[in-house]
């Protein structure tokens, strides 16, 4: 028996919790950090909940299989059973989980790269919250070579995913809608074509591969921006959809094949829900407020668990019709909704397919382009990028050198020759300029990157004002 500090293990392998779980190298994932991290949450959840069974999912990362090997492994040997649920999207296991009753773990690294990996971990009553967070990093565990054993799915989870949009969305309302999904590597393809396909819609498989890729749907690749545009003129799709490698996450292009930003999906399927009450990180268009479709908009730090925890100040009763979402598109369901005599339950995680659902039928109803809805919303425009290898120790003193010099802040932030008239420090570094502009650099919770978002009257404008902020720093 071998006693473990967490503590220890974050700073001897940099495995550490980011905005999304613990998150590292997999060269420094080894089987012993996996089975400590996986330790220490089992015995943090104990301490609130009886746990007699653990949801157990993953990735399709290359590395994912033996990580989860690893961690479940460190389950039963507590005398706990591993309830393992195979390859599926994120979401799919925290609905599956929440309906059980039992804590689950999801082996992802979501879009970073394919070298990087993580673990997510989620209470009986939903994803855990910072206080775990510190709480995890603070056990002692101990741990012992038990030896691993096969794991064998239960497809359970994946086919109650299914049916909750199949159950809520009309019968056959996509028929005639000619829709692209962008495979690639993503856990959720396949069950994304179930979904489309069993609500009418005629499917076409794009880029399906076995090597991971690393779909960022914030900072979406320049490769990808013109394989939508190709795609699009070649197939005559109606949209396309993807997601990220674990399918928290929403890629979604008009007509042309132009991808649409995730806050502005995410506004777009708040609308057709009929929320009344949003929850939206700093980084999201303003665009949300300016549409006057809800009686209140709460902004909080970057990362799902602020959300989450948005949403909960912001309910006061099971009406309330409270969603929450963030920049990348990930949607959050806070209360249950009711349309048409459908219901669909609260899910306070980060879903890719209700918005890109939600976009495909709400253009439906109005008998138009998806296009057509981008046209219905203010004129507010946002783009993003990142440095990548950027460490965080030198965003950090960047943000620091321009909070405290004005005269940098200017040189390196101002588009042309704006003034600064707000300064927003809620996640990062985001200023508002006297010309409307805005300007907010952070860096990344997940990944050695500086992130920069601007938003602006023209998204050609908010793009250069990206290219330009960035060339900067760099240079």
């Amino acid at each position: 028996m071998k006693t473990i500090k967490i503590r220890d293990v974050m700073e001897s392998s940099g495995v550490a919790f980011g905005t999304s779980g613990a998150r590292g190298l997999v060269s420094q994932m080894s089987d012993e950090v996996c089975a400590a991290y996986a330790a220490a949450f089992l015995a943090v959840v104990r301490q609130s909940f009886s746990v007699n069974r653990i949801a157990l999912g993953i990735d399709l990362r290359p590395s994912s299989p033996r990580i989860a090997a690893a961690c479940a492994a460190a389950i039963r040997e507590q005398g706990i059973a591993v309830d393992y649920c195979g390859a599926l999207p994120t979401p799919a296991l925290a609905l599956y989980a929440q309906t059980e009753g039992i804590p689950a773990i999801m082996v992802t690294g979501s879009h970073i790269p394919f070298d990087r990996n993580g673990i997510k971990f989620y209470r009986p009553d939903g994803e855990i919250t910072k206080a775990d967070e510190l709480a995890i990093a603070d056990a002692v565990v101990q741990l012992s070579d038990s030896g691993e054993q096969p794991l064998l799915a239960n497809t359970a989870a994946l086919d109650q995913f299914v049916r909750r949009y199949l159950d809520f969305f009309p019968a056959r309302c996509f028929s005639g809608l000619h829709l692209g999904v962008y495979e690639h590597s993503s856990v959720a393809r396949d069950v994304l074509r179930r979904i489309l396909e069993g609500l009418g819609a005629e499917v076409v498989s794009l880029g399906r591969t076995e090597e991971f890729v690393p779909i960022d749907t914030e900072a979406v690749a320049e490769v990808d921006v013109l394989r939508g545009k190709q795609w699009a003129a070649e197939h005559h799709f109606d949209a396309i959809i993807s997601t990220d490698g674990d399918g928290d996450r929403p890629l979604i292009s008009d007509e042309t094949g132009t991808w649409l930003r995730g806050d502005i999906v995410g506004l777009i399927c708040s609308r057709y829900l009929g929320a009344r009450k949003v929850v939206v990180p700093v980084s999201c268009n303003t665009a949300i407020e300016l549409s006057g479709a809800f009686e209140t908009v709460q902004r909080t730090r970057i990362g799902s668990p602020y959300v989450i925890a948005g949403m909960q100040a912001v309910a006061s009763g099971s009406d309330d019709a409270v969603v929450g979402f963030e920049a990348n598109g990930g949607f959050l369901v806070g209360s249950r909704f009711e349309r048409a005599g459908k219901k669909l339950e609260p899910l306070p995680t980060r879903d890719s397919v209700l918005p890109a659902l939600a976009v495909l039928a709400a253009a439906r109803e109005r008998n138009s382009k998806v296009s057509a809805l981008l046209r219905e919303l203010p004129a507010r425009y946002t783009a993003s990028d990142r440095l990548q290898e950027f460490p965080v120790a030198s965003s950090k003193q960047l943000i620091e050198a321009l909070i405290n010099d004005p005269q940098a802040l200017q040189e390196y932030l101002a588009p042309d020759q704006a003034k600064p008239v707000e300064r927003n420090m809620t996640d990062g570094l985001r200023i508002t300029f006297d010309n409307g502009d805005i300007v907010h650099l952070r860096p990344s919770g997940n990944a050695p990157e500086l992130r920069c978002y601007c938003e602006s009257s023209t998204q050609e404008r908010a793009m250069q004002l990206v290219q330009r902020v960035l060339a900067r720093i760099r240079d």
